[in-house]
């Protein structure tokens, strides 16, 4: 059995107790954004999973559309990130 090495850590212990681990992380084929999924890539880059620039390149993700999620989260929380919220969350 061959394991992949990656650069980091391979999982993260989130503020609520629970565990992170790249598993956990959207596939990198992902077209479809759910609030979920762009939750997901926000705390793996919050909490040192991942770095803000390999989630840019394994995503297909610009540097500004991932700092506007990180910034929706911070200020407004998860559910700023659902598409049907934009207007209510818009700055």
């Amino acid at each position: 059995m061959y394991i992949r090495r990656v650069k980091g850590p391979y999982s993260v212990t989130l503020p609520d107790g629970s565990e992170m681990t790249r598993a956990d992380l959207p596939s990198p084929t992902t077209n479809r954004w759910v609030a979920s999924r762009k939750a997901a890539i926000v705390r793996a880059v919050e909490f040192g999973l991942i770095d803000h620039e390999e989630a840019c390149a394994t995503y297909g993700l610009s540097a500004e559309e991932l700092d506007a999620w990180s910034r929706a989260v911070s200020q407004h929380g998860e559910g700023a990130l659902k598409a049907t919220a934009v207007q209510q969350f818009r700055d």
